[in-house]
Protein backbone atom coordinates (compact mmCIF):
# COMPACT_ATOMS: atom_id res chain seq x y z
CA UNK A 1 0.00 0.00 0.00
CA UNK A 2 1.55 3.65 -0.88
CA UNK A 3 1.16 6.26 0.94
CA UNK A 4 2.15 9.86 1.05
CA UNK A 5 6.35 9.98 1.15
CA UNK A 6 7.35 10.24 4.92
CA UNK A 7 8.98 13.48 6.09
CA UNK A 8 12.87 13.35 5.52
CA UNK A 9 12.55 10.89 3.28
CA UNK A 10 11.90 12.61 0.13
CA UNK A 11 13.46 11.98 -3.37
CA UNK A 12 15.03 15.38 -5.38
CA UNK A 13 12.41 15.05 -8.50
CA UNK A 14 14.15 17.13 -10.61
CA UNK A 15 17.47 14.66 -11.17
CA UNK A 16 15.71 11.70 -10.41
CA UNK A 17 13.59 12.97 -13.65
CA UNK A 18 17.11 13.49 -15.50
CA UNK A 19 18.15 9.76 -14.55
CA UNK A 20 15.22 8.52 -15.64
CA UNK A 21 15.40 10.67 -19.07
CA UNK A 22 19.27 9.91 -19.62
CA UNK A 23 18.08 6.25 -19.07
CA UNK A 24 15.27 6.07 -21.43
CA UNK A 25 12.55 5.79 -19.51
CA UNK A 26 11.19 8.82 -20.07
CA UNK A 27 10.74 10.73 -23.37
CA UNK A 28 11.17 14.43 -21.34
CA UNK A 29 13.19 15.51 -18.38
CA UNK A 30 10.34 17.96 -17.90
CA UNK A 31 7.35 15.32 -17.25
CA UNK A 32 5.16 15.60 -14.24
CA UNK A 33 5.93 13.20 -11.66
CA UNK A 34 4.29 11.90 -8.68
CA UNK A 35 6.38 10.50 -6.11
CA UNK A 36 4.41 7.67 -3.27
CA UNK A 37 6.15 5.75 -0.95
CA UNK A 38 4.71 2.18 0.06
CA UNK A 39 4.10 1.92 4.07
CA UNK A 40 4.68 -1.86 4.42
CA UNK A 41 8.47 -3.44 5.47
CA UNK A 42 10.96 -2.49 7.81
CA UNK A 43 13.94 -2.04 5.73
CA UNK A 44 14.91 -0.33 2.23
CA UNK A 45 12.64 1.85 1.45
CA UNK A 46 10.72 1.68 -1.63
CA UNK A 47 8.68 4.23 -3.79
CA UNK A 48 6.37 4.17 -6.49
CA UNK A 49 7.00 6.89 -9.33
CA UNK A 50 4.23 7.29 -11.94
CA UNK A 51 5.14 9.12 -14.95
CA UNK A 52 4.33 9.63 -18.74
CA UNK A 53 1.52 6.87 -17.60
CA UNK A 54 4.30 4.75 -16.83
CA UNK A 55 5.12 3.14 -13.34
CA UNK A 56 8.50 2.45 -11.42
CA UNK A 57 9.44 1.04 -8.72
CA UNK A 58 12.14 2.52 -6.75
CA UNK A 59 14.33 1.22 -3.61
CA UNK A 60 17.31 2.61 -1.95
CA UNK A 61 18.56 2.44 1.42
CA UNK A 62 16.84 3.89 5.05
CA UNK A 63 18.20 7.28 5.67
CA UNK A 64 21.15 6.98 8.37
CA UNK A 65 21.47 2.90 7.94
CA UNK A 66 24.84 0.79 7.86
CA UNK A 67 25.62 -0.22 4.43
CA UNK A 68 25.76 -4.03 5.33
CA UNK A 69 22.48 -5.15 4.31
CA UNK A 70 21.32 -2.98 1.49
CA UNK A 71 23.61 -2.97 -1.17
CA UNK A 72 21.18 -1.67 -3.62
CA UNK A 73 24.12 -2.91 -6.43
CA UNK A 74 24.03 -6.26 -5.47
CA UNK A 75 20.24 -6.49 -5.53
CA UNK A 76 20.27 -5.02 -8.73
CA UNK A 77 22.84 -7.47 -9.62
CA UNK A 78 20.96 -10.18 -8.54
CA UNK A 79 17.38 -9.50 -9.97
CA UNK A 80 19.25 -8.80 -13.72
CA UNK A 81 20.69 -11.62 -13.63
CA UNK A 82 18.50 -14.11 -12.05
CA UNK A 83 15.64 -13.52 -14.06
CA UNK A 84 16.83 -15.77 -17.10
CA UNK A 85 16.51 -18.53 -14.77
CA UNK A 86 13.65 -17.62 -12.47
CA UNK A 87 11.33 -15.89 -13.85
CA UNK A 88 9.38 -15.15 -10.89
CA UNK A 89 11.05 -11.70 -10.08
CA UNK A 90 10.73 -8.05 -11.06
CA UNK A 91 12.73 -6.67 -13.73
CA UNK A 92 15.13 -4.37 -13.59
CA UNK A 93 15.77 -1.07 -15.71
CA UNK A 94 18.54 1.43 -14.14
CA UNK A 95 20.61 1.58 -11.17
CA UNK A 96 22.83 4.46 -9.84
CA UNK A 97 25.25 5.00 -7.07
CA UNK A 98 25.78 8.67 -8.14
CA UNK A 99 25.53 11.38 -5.54
CA UNK A 100 24.16 14.05 -7.94
CA UNK A 101 21.02 11.58 -7.72
CA UNK A 102 20.52 10.81 -4.82
CA UNK A 103 22.39 10.46 -1.08
CA UNK A 104 22.99 6.64 -1.49
CA UNK A 105 22.49 4.13 -4.45
CA UNK A 106 19.12 3.01 -5.48
CA UNK A 107 17.65 0.87 -8.76
CA UNK A 108 14.66 0.78 -10.58
CA UNK A 109 12.27 -1.64 -10.99
CA UNK A 110 8.85 -2.44 -13.08
CA UNK A 111 5.89 -2.38 -10.58
CA UNK A 112 4.62 -5.62 -10.24
CA UNK A 113 0.66 -5.84 -10.77
CA UNK A 114 -1.27 -8.84 -7.94
CA UNK A 115 -1.71 -9.37 -4.62
CA UNK A 116 0.18 -9.01 -1.36
CA UNK A 117 -1.12 -11.04 1.53
CA UNK A 118 -0.75 -9.30 4.49
CA UNK A 119 -2.67 -9.45 7.74
CA UNK A 120 -4.63 -6.53 6.83
CA UNK A 121 -4.93 -7.43 3.31
CA UNK A 122 -6.47 -11.30 4.25
CA UNK A 123 -9.08 -9.46 6.39
CA UNK A 124 -10.35 -7.53 4.20
CA UNK A 125 -10.32 -10.77 1.12
CA UNK A 126 -12.24 -12.34 4.26
CA UNK A 127 -9.83 -15.84 2.70
CA UNK A 128 -11.41 -18.87 3.50
CA UNK A 129 -9.50 -21.91 4.75
CA UNK A 130 -9.32 -23.85 1.62
CA UNK A 131 -8.03 -20.98 -0.36
CA UNK A 132 -5.49 -21.01 2.17
CA UNK A 133 -4.19 -24.00 1.77
CA UNK A 134 -4.02 -23.18 -1.93
CA UNK A 135 -1.96 -19.97 -1.06
CA UNK A 136 0.92 -21.97 1.08
CA UNK A 137 1.32 -24.80 -1.32
CA UNK A 138 2.05 -22.00 -4.06
CA UNK A 139 4.08 -20.48 -1.74
CA UNK A 140 6.02 -23.28 -0.67
CA UNK A 141 6.14 -24.60 -4.78
CA UNK A 142 7.57 -20.99 -5.05
CA UNK A 143 10.60 -21.31 -2.72
CA UNK A 144 12.02 -24.75 -3.77
CA UNK A 145 11.99 -23.61 -7.04
CA UNK A 146 13.96 -21.00 -6.18
CA UNK A 147 16.41 -23.42 -3.76
CA UNK A 148 16.80 -25.29 -7.38
CA UNK A 149 17.85 -22.71 -9.62
CA UNK A 150 21.59 -23.77 -11.07
CA UNK A 151 23.17 -20.43 -9.51
CA UNK A 152 26.28 -20.93 -11.94
CA UNK A 153 23.94 -20.66 -15.22
CA UNK A 154 22.65 -17.40 -14.40
CA UNK A 155 26.04 -15.98 -13.32
CA UNK A 156 26.07 -16.12 -9.62
CA UNK A 157 28.29 -18.26 -8.79
CA UNK A 158 30.47 -14.97 -7.19
CA UNK A 159 27.34 -13.75 -5.13
CA UNK A 160 28.73 -15.27 -2.09
CA UNK A 161 30.72 -17.95 0.01
CA UNK A 162 28.73 -21.06 0.13
CA UNK A 163 31.27 -22.70 1.93
CA UNK A 164 31.79 -21.69 6.03
CA UNK A 165 28.67 -19.79 5.41
CA UNK A 166 26.51 -21.08 8.78
CA UNK A 167 29.34 -20.15 10.69
CA UNK A 168 29.85 -16.55 9.13
CA UNK A 169 26.38 -15.93 9.79
CA UNK A 170 25.93 -17.09 13.42
CA UNK A 171 29.03 -14.78 14.00
CA UNK A 172 27.87 -11.54 11.71
CA UNK A 173 24.24 -11.69 13.00
CA UNK A 174 25.55 -12.27 16.94
CA UNK A 175 28.08 -9.21 16.58
CA UNK A 176 25.44 -6.72 14.77
CA UNK A 177 23.18 -7.41 17.59
CA UNK A 178 25.47 -6.33 19.89
CA UNK A 179 26.59 -3.40 17.92
CA UNK A 180 22.89 -1.97 18.09
CA UNK A 181 21.56 -3.37 21.41
CA UNK A 182 19.85 -0.47 23.67
CA UNK A 183 18.98 -2.91 26.61
CA UNK A 184 20.79 -5.41 28.68
CA UNK A 185 19.32 -8.85 27.23
CA UNK A 186 20.84 -11.98 28.79
CA UNK A 187 18.21 -13.92 26.88
CA UNK A 188 20.43 -12.68 23.74
CA UNK A 189 23.80 -13.93 24.76
CA UNK A 190 22.25 -17.18 26.12
CA UNK A 191 21.13 -17.66 22.49
CA UNK A 192 24.33 -16.45 20.77
CA UNK A 193 26.34 -18.85 22.84
CA UNK A 194 23.72 -22.17 21.67
CA UNK A 195 24.04 -20.82 18.33
CA UNK A 196 27.85 -20.89 18.06
CA UNK A 197 28.18 -24.66 20.07
CA UNK A 198 25.51 -26.28 17.81
CA UNK A 199 25.56 -25.43 14.48
CA UNK A 200 25.69 -27.75 11.32
CA UNK A 201 29.08 -28.39 10.43
CA UNK A 202 27.45 -29.76 6.87
CA UNK A 203 24.90 -28.61 4.23
CA UNK A 204 24.08 -27.91 0.63
CA UNK A 205 25.04 -24.59 -1.13
CA UNK A 206 21.85 -23.29 -2.90
CA UNK A 207 20.62 -19.69 -3.94
CA UNK A 208 18.86 -18.36 -0.84
CA UNK A 209 16.57 -15.64 -0.33
CA UNK A 210 16.85 -15.15 3.41
CA UNK A 211 13.17 -13.22 3.33
CA UNK A 212 10.73 -15.37 1.78
CA UNK A 213 7.28 -14.75 3.71
CA UNK A 214 3.82 -13.93 2.45
CA UNK A 215 4.16 -10.17 2.25
CA UNK A 216 7.26 -10.84 -0.10
CA UNK A 217 5.80 -12.66 -2.79
CA UNK A 218 2.76 -11.30 -5.30
CA UNK A 219 -0.05 -13.49 -5.84
CA UNK A 220 -1.46 -13.43 -10.03
CA UNK A 221 -4.97 -13.55 -8.50
CA UNK A 222 -7.33 -14.49 -5.73
CA UNK A 223 -7.11 -18.05 -7.02
CA UNK A 224 -3.89 -18.02 -5.19
CA UNK A 225 -2.43 -20.64 -8.20
CA UNK A 226 0.63 -18.56 -9.31
CA UNK A 227 3.07 -16.12 -8.48
CA UNK A 228 3.77 -13.16 -10.65
CA UNK A 229 7.16 -12.04 -8.77
CA UNK A 230 9.25 -12.08 -5.50
CA UNK A 231 10.26 -9.17 -3.73
CA UNK A 232 12.98 -7.75 -1.51
CA UNK A 233 16.14 -9.44 -2.75
CA UNK A 234 18.64 -7.59 -0.50
CA UNK A 235 19.49 -10.54 1.69
CA UNK A 236 19.61 -13.23 -1.11
CA UNK A 237 22.90 -14.76 -1.00
CA UNK A 238 24.37 -18.72 -1.78
CA UNK A 239 24.29 -20.45 1.69
CA UNK A 240 22.47 -23.34 3.53
CA UNK A 241 18.90 -23.54 1.96
CA UNK A 242 17.62 -24.87 5.33
CA UNK A 243 18.61 -21.13 6.99
CA UNK A 244 15.99 -19.70 4.34
CA UNK A 245 13.81 -22.00 5.49
CA UNK A 246 14.47 -21.09 9.51
CA UNK A 247 13.67 -17.69 8.50
CA UNK A 248 10.62 -18.14 6.55
CA UNK A 249 9.19 -20.57 9.44
CA UNK A 250 10.36 -17.78 12.23
CA UNK A 251 7.68 -15.37 10.23
CA UNK A 252 5.21 -18.45 10.30
CA UNK A 253 3.49 -17.23 12.76
CA UNK A 254 0.69 -19.55 14.03
CA UNK A 255 -2.47 -19.04 15.96
CA UNK A 256 -1.32 -21.25 18.73
CA UNK A 257 1.53 -19.16 18.94
CA UNK A 258 -0.09 -17.16 22.12
CA UNK A 259 -0.81 -12.82 21.80
CA UNK A 260 2.47 -11.85 22.31
CA UNK A 261 3.19 -13.70 18.85
CA UNK A 262 0.14 -12.78 17.19
CA UNK A 263 0.20 -9.01 18.04
CA UNK A 264 4.05 -8.64 17.64
CA UNK A 265 4.89 -10.69 14.49
CA UNK A 266 1.60 -11.15 12.76
CA UNK A 267 1.14 -13.16 9.77
CA UNK A 268 -1.63 -14.32 7.28
CA UNK A 269 0.03 -17.99 8.42
CA UNK A 270 -1.99 -17.70 11.50
CA UNK A 271 -5.44 -18.22 9.82
CA UNK A 272 -6.78 -21.15 9.26
CA UNK A 273 -6.25 -23.49 6.24
CA UNK A 274 -2.73 -22.48 6.89
CA UNK A 275 -0.55 -25.76 7.92
CA UNK A 276 1.78 -25.25 10.98
CA UNK A 277 5.43 -24.95 10.97
CA UNK A 278 6.02 -28.65 11.11
CA UNK A 279 3.54 -29.47 8.12
CA UNK A 280 5.75 -26.74 6.62
CA UNK A 281 9.13 -29.02 7.33
CA UNK A 282 7.28 -31.70 6.03
CA UNK A 283 5.93 -30.14 2.78
CA UNK A 284 9.04 -28.52 1.79
CA UNK A 285 11.38 -31.97 2.71
CA UNK A 286 9.06 -33.29 0.17
CA UNK A 287 9.12 -31.33 -2.63
CA UNK A 288 12.85 -30.55 -2.54
CA UNK A 289 14.26 -34.33 -1.25
CA UNK A 290 16.30 -32.72 1.42
CA UNK A 291 16.15 -34.29 4.69
CA UNK A 292 16.00 -31.61 7.32
CA UNK A 293 18.13 -32.43 10.60
CA UNK A 294 19.23 -29.68 12.98
CA UNK A 295 15.65 -28.09 12.70
CA UNK A 296 15.32 -26.10 16.10
CA UNK A 297 18.89 -24.51 15.31
CA UNK A 298 17.27 -23.13 11.45
CA UNK A 299 13.84 -22.26 14.11
CA UNK A 300 16.30 -20.18 16.13
CA UNK A 301 18.53 -18.45 14.19
CA UNK A 302 15.61 -17.14 12.00
CA UNK A 303 14.35 -15.50 15.39
CA UNK A 304 17.48 -14.20 16.24
CA UNK A 305 17.80 -12.99 12.89
CA UNK A 306 14.62 -11.20 13.29
CA UNK A 307 15.35 -10.18 16.41
CA UNK A 308 18.86 -8.25 15.28
CA UNK A 309 16.82 -6.72 12.49
CA UNK A 310 14.04 -5.15 14.73
CA UNK A 311 16.95 -4.04 17.00
CA UNK A 312 18.93 -2.22 14.17
CA UNK A 313 15.84 -0.79 13.31
CA UNK A 314 15.23 0.73 16.72
CA UNK A 315 18.47 1.81 16.69
CA UNK A 316 17.89 3.93 13.84
CA UNK A 317 14.96 5.54 15.09
CA UNK A 318 16.17 5.91 19.12
CA UNK A 319 19.27 8.04 17.29
CA UNK A 320 16.49 10.39 15.03
CA UNK A 321 17.36 8.54 11.78
CA UNK A 322 14.08 8.02 11.12
CA UNK A 323 10.83 9.21 12.39
CA UNK A 324 8.16 6.30 11.89
CA UNK A 325 6.71 5.90 14.78
CA UNK A 326 5.96 1.95 13.62
CA UNK A 327 9.72 1.68 15.06
CA UNK A 328 9.06 3.32 18.64
CA UNK A 329 8.67 -0.23 20.48
CA UNK A 330 10.87 -2.64 18.23
CA UNK A 331 13.86 -2.84 21.22
CA UNK A 332 10.89 -4.59 22.89
CA UNK A 333 10.13 -6.68 20.08
CA UNK A 334 13.37 -8.01 19.69
CA UNK A 335 13.99 -8.90 23.34
CA UNK A 336 10.58 -11.15 23.08
CA UNK A 337 11.87 -12.64 19.88
CA UNK A 338 15.20 -13.54 22.08
CA UNK A 339 13.10 -15.17 24.71
CA UNK A 340 11.16 -16.79 22.40
CA UNK A 341 14.10 -18.59 20.56
CA UNK A 342 15.46 -19.71 24.06
CA UNK A 343 11.76 -21.02 24.50
CA UNK A 344 12.57 -23.18 21.67
CA UNK A 345 15.69 -24.12 22.98
CA UNK A 346 14.88 -25.41 25.94
CA UNK A 347 12.09 -27.28 24.75
CA UNK A 348 13.44 -28.40 21.84
CA UNK A 349 10.81 -28.19 19.71
CA UNK A 350 9.44 -25.04 16.97
CA UNK A 351 5.49 -25.27 18.09
CA UNK A 352 3.77 -25.20 21.55
CA UNK A 353 6.40 -23.23 22.94
CA UNK A 354 4.51 -21.07 25.90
Amino acid sequence: MSQNVRKGEELKELELLEFLHANELITSAKSAIDIKQFANGYSNLTYQLDVEDKSYVLRRPPFGAVKRGHDMGREYKVLSKLKTGFDQCPKVYAFSDSSAVMDAPFYLMEKVDGIILTVKESKKRQIASDQFTIVADTWLDTFVRLHHVDYASVGLEDLGRPAGYVQRQVENWSKQYLKAATLEVPEAKQVMAWMQDNQPKTYEHTLIHNDFKYDNVVFKDDSWKHINAVLDWEMCTLGDPLMDLGTSLAYWTMHTDGDMVVNGLPSPTMFEGNPGRLEVVEAYASKSNRSIQNLVFYYVFGMFKIAVIAQQIYYRYHKGMTSDEKFAHLDKSSQFLCMYALQAIQKNKIENLF
